[in-house]
């Protein structure tokens, strides 16, 4: 799951071809993606009205059980997801009288679950909010007490990204959002055809995408994984203010590219999110979250994240040894092995690395520049020290400077 800052100008790069080192690429590439382009102006133009009606008008009724609201929509989430399984089997057994049920079930749930969203997203907002005031983290520009941007976001079913790496080494090349509507079918074509233009091409569901406001957010995960996303689209929004942020901007569109620059926003992110997302399931949500933890069955003994390290090790020495066609197959036998172990990846290639590979926080992947800000974090006053002193590093050497 990987938010993107900006989408829509890395796409206005993408047309022109004024950021990419050849424009016969982009152009062909542009032909393929093309139909299938989200458009965050036009979500924008629906969002933005929407959300000064509910500004000027809306009426803020007092919720009794706030945490109650919240655990209702995210528990009809999960319900709704062993529905839609159920009815699957139901409707190839032709057993009328379930499917009907289910059915019903169903529409009950999703209609419930539309109407809470709305109380929801206010409820969690203000949730995040207080504890990034507590923490003392307000806003990147100027030193008051006022929460800047504001924390805001919508639960929707979020877009696709097509993420595109060379074959000869694991680097993005490309990122570009696509329509939450695609199939299989649809995106397995865009990635045959984006395939043939030479390079490693992988379309992926987002979890959120900050380059809008409000925020994107995925109404189809748990709860805490969606707290943990909001928290950090809105920390790529609070970083877009400060140096790190702004050079990672530049990444994205392709103005200079610096994968280490994304690697440290990216990592920064996603370390301070957890942070202070775990201080909201621990405030407000611990019981639920013990209880959903409870229902989990036990997982088999199998290391996903050290098998990973390895995988990615290895791809790297085929690269380095110019071994492509030997590094796709090795991929390829071992998500093989990966999906007899329990665990699906519907593609492993170069450009799943690079997508993943930028979150340095998470073991499954092998850059130092986790590590680094580990210790940087660890010999941090505070987690708003942390934070700030990060976002106004330019290059990867600051980070080194600034372990003690």
């Amino acid at each position: 799951m990987k938010p993107i800052i900006f989408t829509g100008l890395l796409l206005v790069c993408l047309l022109s071809g004024s950021c990419a080192p050849s424009r016969d690429f982009d152009a062909h590439l542009n032909s393929i993606v093309k139909p299938y382009l989200f458009s965050i102006a036009g979500w924008e133009s629906r969002a933005i009205p929407h959300e000064l009606n509910q500004w000027i008008f809306g009426r803020q009724e007092k919720i009794d059980d706030e945490i109650g609201v919240v655990t209702e929509y995210f528990s009809s989430t999960e319900r709704i997801k062993t529905l839609k399984s159920e009815i699957e089997s139901a409707d190839t057994g032709n057993e009328e009288n379930d499917l009907a049920l289910l059915e019903a079930e169903l529409y009950r749930l999703q209609e419930r679950k539309t109407a809470l969203a709305g109380v929801v997203e206010r409820i969690i907002e203000k949730q995040i909010r207080d504890t990034l005031t507590q923490q003392d983290i307000f806003n990147p520009i100027i030193e008051l007490k006022v929460n800047f941007p504001p924390v805001n976001f919508k639960l929707e079913k979020t877009p696709y990204l097509l993420a595109i790496s060379p074959r000869d080494r694991i680097e993005t090349m490309r990122e570009i959002t696509l329509k939450p509507s695609l199939i299989l079918e649809e995106i397995e074509d865009i990635e045959a055809r984006a395939d043939e233009l030479g390079v490693s091409s992988l379309v992926v569901g987002l979890g959120g995408l900050g380059a809008t406001y409000p925020a994107f957010v995925t109404n189809e995960a748990s709860l805490r994984f969606t707290i943990d996303t909001i928290t950090e689209e809105w920390l790529h929004q609070y970083l877009a203010f400060k140096p790190l942020g702004f050079l990672y901007l530049l990444d994205l569109t392709g103005l200079s590219r610096d994968y280490e620059i994304a690697t440290m926003n990216e990592t920064l992110a996603s370390m301070v999110s957890k942070e202070i997302g775990a201080m909201v399931y621990e405030k407000y949500y611990s019981e639920y979250e013990n209880g959903a933890n409870q229902k989990q069955a036990a997982k088999p003994e199998f290391d996903f994240n050290r098998e990973m390290r390895e995988i990615r090790k290895t791809v790297d020495i085929y690269l380095a040894r110019g071994e492509i066609e030997q590094a796709e197959e090795f991929m390829e036998q071992k998500r093989q092995y990966l999906a007899s172990m329990g665990y699906y990846i519907r593609k492993l290639n170069q450009a799943y690395f690079a997508f993943h590979g930028t979150y340095a926080d998470r073991p499954a992947f092998i850059s130092p520049i986790g590590l680094e800000l580990k210790k940087l974090r660890a010999q941090s006053d505070s987690l708003k020290d942390f934070l700030n002193t990060v976002a106004a590093m330019t290059n990867r050497q600051d980070l080194r400077d600034s372990i003690k």
